[in-house]
């Protein structure tokens, strides 16, 4: 997901000040919601894996959907396929209002379906459902889709006009949920092995979804259905619509994994903008294979898609909207010149194929499984670009967008995201971690390794936890818990003594013990290993100079 701030916090203020549409969530962004929270019923059947959804297993989506972009709605059918994981006779689909699901068949019989809550159905299977059984079931439905707000944090349907008043249409879902447009198992713990989707537009228009365009059909009434297949696991939100007239170009990459083929679609007008723009992707890939591994869809292909909003990570279909200009919408976040060298949407958006699409959280509690290493590599490509100062300076220079004020990490079983603290601060704690590593090439077979070991998986936020902790070598559960979990920026209290330095952590959670480096003689750092209580280290420092923690950490120094 992009990061949620607009052109005009940019330009009015360093100190941005967040305006979000829940990029994920709701229609304004209300940082994270706490434990005491009012969470509803409906929370609890979107965000948690209820007995309906526990005993079977997600195989394959047949999406077949119909477009009417004059009458703003929309209409079809899908079959969901599914493994018996254990005995269990009603089984939950999700959609959400307007949108109205008309009948479920199983084996060509009409199934009883039973409103749940707002956006949830129980539907009553007719056929015992044996363990180890393979079965499929269709869902109908049709309506006017929810209008997206803000998208694409506040998402839905994007109903737009290109320059000729031509139909512009798209979808972004994130946190809302992929129900918001059509009928699934609508909970990130289980994605399909593949998918189909056809997609009915009118003629004149084209639509470009995930994976790779199978066939055109031109039908009678004077519509086309484009059948795009995805041949990896998706998760849900990734799954989106692009409707427009558009102009198309392609090129390929040779990869780690062999040729990678690059396609782009563009509104007309902006065709040569986006010839020149769109250059970037090729040394984008090269940089996060680099510090990744492979592209993880090369069977799908990569895309970039023109959109009438700002970008969003959709898995082998990318999405664009930053108006052919580098930075956010033409601004640095970093405020140190980095972030302009590069579009931001084409290097954030992309890093989520490797964290969000191939490596995805089971619970939106842990997006920051997919926010903190994404905004991390945008310092990683700036330094693969321009070298490793100007990576870190990017990544530093983000850090006056901190807010600290509530934890990364969201309420579980609820659908409710952490804070926005996910993007700069949790890209921060990454950098501060490789620091602690203090092996470049061993911190990034650890990036790489994340990416295979955890290969078109959903995993929790400790299963990643566990596995720095693991690779690194380093105790690192008390940084996790530290910038993860707590709101306070750890502080290096010190005063100094006759040949030496006594130092502690302060504003930490307790037990805290993370190594830092500090300058103990001048121009030269070396680890100290603080705890909560008081130690010291000879130190060669002038009596007056002050202690120098090296500013790649993210803590604060105090001298008492």
């Amino acid at each position: 997901m992009l990061n949620p701030i607009t052109k005009q916090d940019i330009a009015s203020t360093i100190r941005v000040f967040f305006i979000l549409g829940i990029p994920l969530l709701l229609p304004v962004f209300t940082a994270a919601q706490s434990p005491a929270s009012n969470f509803t019923h409906d929370d609890t059947l979107r965000g948690s894996i209820t007995p309906e959804r526990a005993w079977w297993d997600l195989r394959f989506y047949n999406l077949n959907v119909r477009v009417d972009p004059a009458a703003r709605s929309i209409s079809g059918h899908n079959e969901i396929h599914y493994t018996v994981l254990k005995l269990g006779q009603v089984l939950q689909i999700d959609l959400q209002p307007p949108l109205q699901i008309e009948r479920v068949e199983q084996d060509g019989k009409v199934l009883t379906v039973q409103r749940a809550g707002t956006n949830a159905y129980f539907i009553e299977l007719k056929k015992i459902q044996k363990p180890g059984a393979r079965e499929a079931l269709t869902v109908w439905y049709s309506g006017k889709p929810r209008t997206a707000r803000r998208a694409p944090w506040d998402g839905g349907f994007s109903w737009s006009k290109d320059d000729s008043g031509q139909p512009f249409v798209a979808t972004s879902c994130q946190g809302l949920g992929a129900s918001v447009w059509w009928p699934c198992k609508d909970h990130a713990y289980d994605e399909p092995d593949s998918q189909a989707i056809a997609i009915t537009v009118p003629n004149g228009l084209m639509d470009v979804s995930n994976g790779r365009l199978r066939r055109i059909i031109e039908n009678a009434d004077s519509t086309r259905t484009f059948e795009w297949f995805v041949a990896n696991p998706i998760n849900n939100y990734g799954i989106n619509v692009n409707i427009a007239n558009y102009a198309a170009f392609a090129d390929t990459l040779r990869g780690e994994k062999g040729v990678l083929t690059l396609d782009y679609y563009v509104l007309p007008e902006n065709l040569e903008k986006a010839k020149a723009q769109f250059q970037q992707v090729k040394p984008m890939l090269r940089a996060f294979e680099h510090w990744f591994g492979p592209y993880p869809f090369y069977e799908d292909g990569y895309k970039l898609v023109e959109v009438p909003y700002l970008g969003m990570e959709h898995q082998s279909s990318v999405t664009y909207g930053n108006g052919y200009r580098n930075g956010y919408l033409g601004a640095d976040l970093s405020g140190t010149g980095w972030g302009k060298k590069w579009d931001f949407i084409i290097i954030h958006e992309s890093g989520h194929e490797w964290f969000a699409n191939n490596i995805t959280y089971r619970d939106i509690a842990d997006m920051w499984i997919h926010e903190s290493f994404t905004n991390y590599s945008e310092g990683l490509y700036t330094e693969f670009m321009f070298g490793k100062e100007a990576g870190g300076a990017y990544i530093r220079g983000c850090r006056k967008l901190i807010e600290n004020r509530q934890p990364i990490i969201g309420v579980y079983n609820v659908n409710t995201e952490g804070s926005v603290d996910m993007y700069y601060k949790g890209g921060n704690m990454l950098h501060t971690i490789r620091q602690i590593v203090d092996d470049d090439e061993k911190w990034r077979s650890i990036l790489r390794g994340l990416n295979r070991d955890f290969y078109h998986q959903t995993v929790d936020g400790s299963d990643v936890e566990t596995y720095l902790i693991k690779h690194s070598g380093k105790n690192l559960q008390k940084v996790f818990d530290q910038y993860l979990r707590n709101t306070s920026i750890p502080v290096l209290e010190y005063r100094r003594e006759k040949g030496k330095i006594t130092y502690r952590w302060a504003n930490c959670v307790e037990g805290f013990d993370m190594p830092v480096k500090v300058a103990l003689s001048r121009g030269k750092y070396e680890f100290i290993y603080p705890t909560t209580e008081w130690k010291s280290s000879p130190c060669k420092l002038k009596k007056k100079a002050e202690l120098a923690v090296d500013e790649n950490f993210y803590v604060l120094v105090k001298a008492l």
